[in-house]
């Protein structure tokens, strides 16, 4: 007798069987529903977005049971693996599945948020393969501990991975600009002296990105949703013009204005820049600069820097805001509720722990009909019913989140009336 996911395959069940293959309710063995709503989730349109959302919602003992199995199909790993798919419970048994390809365990150590990075530094099967010790170690999310750790492993692996590494070659508009950071011994600026962020840092990311910032070349700053957009809100004011031309300014004027001067001296005072005049000198600031520049400027500049290169539509400079040691709790919160931002900014954010553990990031991310849907789907339940309640009647956001939003209400409701 052939196995139901051959039925399916060829297409020969019903619309009535496929509904509820999609809804998980197959009298087959556990194994089997997992490779049906797998297939039915890549290989179908009509079925998919419902098969998907039961997969996420799937027993856990089960999957774990599929995700350590050896003779599990290679697409049901695949699915399972992949980091908008992956549930951090599963990760141990995928680490030691050896029917899951060292490539796709690369691709995801790379990616690998924080608090996947204890699990994955101690895996035996990560300390044995120089392909996915490289790739774990250009983690841009790894400690100081975890790198030194896992650069004396590739040491003791393979000396010569280790020596590529360190002599990559930086592109040469890169190097230029690297050399023009601040030296250590130059004071800070009055704007950024308490919390400037050190040049090792910046020049460590710029290091570690060299060759996603080589193969960008020098696109210049296109900023998601247009430029229109900014230069509407800056309202296109001039360019302000330096100190130093302000004061040649002054030096050059009549003797009787210089004596004026002498006589009575006043204290040099900064000109007030109301929100939209900062705007707009700091967007013709950052439309100057190559990536590199932008990088720079997103690790060490200002609020309002921050919030214009946010939308860089080059995505090393994008995440790089992500990473500045500058940006604020308030900030992310923003970010997570923009729709004029890479998919991948989103994505992002929700990789780092630190801004996971805000419940409005949480909220606003799965509010934001520009946030993945697998991203959505993982974060629906932590949400608060009143918030579940609001985001199942969000038209903006897929029909997918909306069902889940409804069905983890419910969920939520009966649970709250039991008790």
């Amino acid at each position: 007798m052939p196995r139901m996911i051959d039925t399916i395959r060829s297409s020969m069940a019903s619309s009535q069987v496929m509904q509820t293959a999609a809804r998980g309710a197959l009298a087959v063995p556990p194994q089997e529903m997992i490779e049906i709503l797998v297939y039915l989730a890549t290989q179908t349109k009509i079925f998919a977005e419902r098969a998907r959302l039961t997969l996420a919602g799937w027993d856990e003992a089960a999957s774990r049971v599929a995700a350590a199995d050896p003779r599990t199909p290679k697409e049901v790993l695949a699915y399972l693996i992949t980091p908008g798919n992956l549930r951090p419970t599963l990760l141990p048994s995928l680490l030691e599945n050896p029917a899951v390809s060292e490539q796709s365990l690369a691709e995801l150590c790379a990616a690998a948020s924080r608090y996947m990075l204890e699990t994955l530094v101690k895996s035996a099967r990560v300390n044995q393969s120089k392909t996915i010790l490289s790739a774990l170690n250009s983690n841009p999310n790894l400690n100081p501990n975890q790198s030194s750790a896992i650069a004396e492993k590739l040491a003791t692996l393979a000396p010569s991975v280790v020596k590529e590494s360190e002599t990559l070659p930086t592109p040469p508009h890169a190097t230029a600009e690297i050399a023009q950071l601040t030296p250590p011994n130059q004071p800070a600026s009055s704007e950024t002296s308490t919390d400037e962020v050190p040049d090792e840092a910046t020049v460590t990311y710029l290091t570690e990105h060299a060759s996603e910032i080589s193969v960008e070349g020098d696109k210049p700053f296109q900023p998601v949703g247009g430029i229109d957009e900014l230069h509407s809100a800056a309202t296109a004011l001039p360019e302000p013009a330096p100190v130093e031309a302000k004061t040649e300014a002054v030096a050059s004027g009549s003797q009787g204005a210089a004596a004026a001067v002498k006589k009575a001296p006043s204290p040099v005072k900064k000109a007030f820049l109301s929100p939209e005049e900062q705007r707009g000198s700091a967007l013709q600031k950052i439309s100057k600069l190559g990536i590199t520049g932008r990088i720079q400027l997103a690790m060490k500049g200002s609020k309002e820097e921050r919030s214009l290169l946010i939308r860089d539509g080059t995505k090393i400079v994008a995440l790089a805001v992500l990473d500045s040691p500058k940006l604020t709790d308030g900030e992310v919160e923003k970010f997570a509720n923009q729709k004029n931002v890479l998919e991948a900014v989103l994505r992002a954010i929700t990789l780092k722990r630190r801004f996971m553990k805000q419940y409005a990031v949480v909220r606003n991310l799965c509010n934001n009909p520009r946030t993945p849907i697998d991203v959505s789907l993982g974060l629906i339940k932590h949400l608060m019913a009143a918030d579940l309640k609001n985001l199942s009647g969000n038209k903006e956001v897929s029909d997918t989140v909306r069902k889940m939003a409804i069905r983890m209400f419910r969920q939520k409701s009966e649970t709250s009336k039991k008790d």
